[in-house]
């Protein structure tokens, strides 16, 4: 049986890793540089820093942390623990409610991948073949000579296949028009609803003086703030997350990165009450389909007749673990 995956994040590696594991022939696909989807890392590089620790800046610019909760993902992250990819993060957590009152926040076990958030992608997709920057354009039936098999159209003029079984591992957005041949599953990834989400990226000269490392903030432009440098074996540099919070950042989609970038600096300023060091970079990214509201309790979708499946985040719930139970879910369906 040769399955293509298309979409190298938790979920598609998930689903590619257990379908090789049952012996079939599995090819994955995805648009972007590397595998990992949105738990990914931003690396920047400034050869005219004046400082070593500035030269080289490294960013946790989606996914900050994962936990765990069921059984089969509590093994799958303690084989990652032992291969060394994982560590638990020991940050102080805090909340602001919206008057900006901080508050300590639960002592719940949270998980990062080491050195950075990517690393877990790269562990995933070792031993898969992986083909990155290759975008599927349209997934259609090969009607001649391999009836019922799937062929899969490429931005650069290329076909693929034909595979026998397809598993479309996108955002929800991205997934429609590639389940166009099943319009049931089309159907249903349109009613998904994602939202988009800003994310700033902050080094700074000095310790920002905070009691926290990470909060959940209300009432306020931010939804999450974070210091990438206390998660384990980071730099040595001061560098911050500052996550735009889900409505803000649906008003402001279209805004440029230019004007984000210093709106929810002034937005952090004010939230520690302007005892803000001199920012030494600062850099803004948008991720447009960052989380479905709300998310499906599917698992995974599946055209059982087209040997057609979908499945992500959105089809399980907007954390890392419900990307792996959906791909899960996937690799089951295709069985």
């Amino acid at each position: 049986m040769r399955i293509l995956v298309i979409g190298a994040g938790i979920a598609g590696l998930t689903a590619a890793r257990h379908l090789q594991e049952r012996g079939r022939d599995v090819t994955v696909v995805d648009k972007a540089r590397a595998p990992g989807g949105r738990v990914s890392t931003r690396r920047i590089v400034d050869e005219d820093a004046d400082r070593p620790e500035l030269a080289a800046l490294a960013f946790d610019h989606g996914a900050q942390y994962f936990t765990v909760r069921d059984r089969r993902f509590e093994r799958e992250v303690e084989a990652w623990h032992k291969a060394r990819t994982v560590q638990v993060w020991h940050g102080a957590l805090a909340t602001f409610d919206s008057e900006g009152r901080e508050a300590l926040e639960d002592e719940r076990r949270r998980w990062v991948g080491v050195p950075s958030m990517s690393a877990i992608g790269r562990h995933l997709a070792r031993g898969l073949d992986v083909h990155c920057e290759t975008r599927v354009t349209a997934l259609t039936r090969d009607e001649q000579g391999a009836a019922g098999r799937w062929l899969a159209s490429l931005h650069d003029g290329r076909t693929l296949g034909p595979f026998d079984a397809a598993v479309v591992a996108v955002p929800a957005s991205q997934a429609v028009p590639l389940l166009a041949e099943s319009p049931s599953l089309a159907q249903r990834a349109a009613a998904v609803r994602m939202h988009p989400c800003w994310v700033a990226m902050a080094a700074f000269s000095d310790r920002v003086p905070t009691s926290f490392d990470g909060a959940f903030v209300a009432g306020s432009p931010l939804g999450w703030i974070a210091r990438d440098r206390s998660k384990p074996r980071r730099g040595l540099a001061e560098t911050w997350v500052l996550h735009g919070a889900g409505a803000w950042s649906e008003a402001h989609a279209g805004d440029a990165p230019d004007a984000v970038g210093p709106f929810l600096l002034n937005a952090f300023g004010d939230l520690v009450r302007g005892s803000l060091p001199l920012p030494v970079h600062l850099s803004a990214h948008r991720w447009p389909f960052a989380c479905a509201d709300p998310p499906l309790a599917a698992g995974a979708l599946a055209d059982h007749d087209r040997h057609l499946v979908a499945c992500g985040d959105w089809c399980a719930g907007n954390r890392i673990e419900a990307a792996f139970l959906s791909g899960l879910a996937a690799a089951d369906a295709v069985r």
